[in-house]
């Protein structure tokens, strides 16, 4: 079998592309380096913008929405009143203290018995303060003996002056008429001269006389009045001096100054008292006052004459405030409430009894529920956003509160929410974001 061998083909040259046979190409256009730099611009700005938005600043927190209380601002009636927590206390209390320390010898009253004024409670002893009682007596005794005296005495001069010039006035009057007699006999010549010159000297002395015997009279009668005066005078005082000392002897028995009832009454025989020392009260019997503390923010608004109301056993009592004490301890004032139309039945002395203080009529009003954010801000609350999620710092005018609402004055809409729970811990911020799960 034959092999027929066949020439070998030389490859060819690849022809030139001329694109006769192929698709147009199509030139790619671009943006413009200004329209890119635009574009590139205006996304980091928006970026940035989302990040700002979502990223926490300084001046706001996310708070959990469960962890607040929101309220909604409504239109009503505001009742100005301010609930009060009263303890009972008497009405009129009289304390009992030693006026003279000593020892107690006996006690005649046990705590809590009903007493009549002056009724004899307890005596105590004070032999030194006895001593010094009869040694007082006997000076005052003795000094009181000693005027007597020289008030009897002034009495007695008194009388002799009285003698003298009676004494006086019967010899001016002899005289007078022994001169009378002779002298119409002395001119006729049946009187000697020499006897009827005895007559009128004598005449004229006891003129004399009687007139040094009145003038000596009216000089004693002045000094003797004005030292009569200073001894009763004295007399008086000493009768005083001995008085009080009696008194302070007989303050060792110890007396009821006022009827009541007797507590805190609590000495024992043979105990020792000093001067001064509070021994118990007497407190009246059946009436009784009330005692409250009110916040220190209420003082300007409480007046004397206001009322309050006591609801016991089914019915209300009113009462006036009597006294104001307007002296602040631990943030708060105190206020005594009498009562107007009778009292209780059966209340005890420092029982605790509700009252409610009036303290301006009722009104209406825009009002929000009182809660314990109006510790933390008085000018300004957190308003609640129409969708829920933030809750934005709005400044507002708030008036006055009462145990349930607090008056709005500006600054807030029926209808607006806001957060009536405490603002601890945010009370600096501006923005409150909601995190509602």
């Amino acid at each position: 079998m034959s092999v027929v061998s066949m020439p070998s083909e030389t490859p060819r040259a690849a022809a030139p592309t001329s694109g006769g046979a192929m698709d147009r190409v199509v030139a790619r256009k671009t943006l413009p380096l200004r329209a890119k730099i635009a574009l590139g611009a205006a996304g980091a700005i928006a970026l940035l913008g989302t990040a700002w938005y979502y990223m926490p600043s300084s001046n706001s927190q996310t708070l959990p929405a469960d962890r607040i209380v929101v309220s909604t601002v409504s239109q009503g009636r505001f009742d100005d009143f301010l609930p009060l927590r009263a303890r009972v206390t008497p009405l009129i209390t009289v304390y009992l203290d030693a006026i003279e320390g000593g020892r107690v010898e006996e006690v005649l009253v046990e705590d809590g018995a009903t007493v009549q004024k002056g009724q004899l409670l307890a005596r105590l002893s004070n032999a030194e303060l006895q001593l010094s009682v009869l040694a007082r007596q006997t000076e005052v005794t003795q000094q009181l003996n000693s005027m007597r005296s020289q008030e009897l005495a002034l009495s007695q001069n008194r009388l002799t002056n009285n003698r003298a010039m009676l004494e006086a006035d019967l010899d001016l009057k002899k005289a007078q008429r022994q001169y009378e007699r002779e002298a119409p006999l002395a001119a006729r010549g049946f009187v000697a001269g020499r006897t009827f010159a005895d007559t009128r000297d004598d005449l004229s002395y006891q003129r004399d006389r009687r007139a040094v015997l009145a003038r000596t009279q009216q000089t004693d009668e002045r000094l003797q009045t004005s030292q009569l005066a200073q001894l009763r005078a004295s007399a008086e005082t000493l009768q005083s001096s001995l008085g009080v000392a009696r008194a302070s002897l007989e303050a060792l028995n110890l007396r009821a100054p006022v009827a009541g009832t007797v507590s805190a009454f609590s000495i024992q025989v043979g105990q020792s008292m000093a001067r001064g020392e509070r021994l118990g009260q007497i407190d009246s019997p059946g009436r009784n006052k009330l005692v409250a503390g009110i916040d220190e923010f209420y003082l300007p608004r409480v007046q004397l004459g206001q009322t309050a109301t006591v609801d016991w056993a089914g019915k209300s009592y009113r009462m006036k405030v009597a006294k104001i004490y307007p002296t602040v301890r631990n943030g708060q004032f105190e206020i005594d409430l009498q009562f107007l139309d009778g009292e209780p039945p059966q209340i005890q002395r420092g029982q605790t009894l509700q009252a409610k203080l009036t303290l301006g009529d009722p009104v209406r009003a825009r009002l929000i529920p009182n809660g314990s954010f109006y510790n933390d801000t008085g000018s300004w609350v957190f308003v609640v956003t129409p969708d829920g999620g933030e809750a934005v710092k709005r400044a507002v005018r708030l008036g006055r509160r009462n145990a349930d609402y607090i008056e709005i004055l500006d600054g807030l809409e029926p209808g607006e929410q806001v957060l009536t729970s405490p603002y601890t811990g945010f009370a600096d911020k501006d923005r409150l974001v909601l995190e509602k799960k």
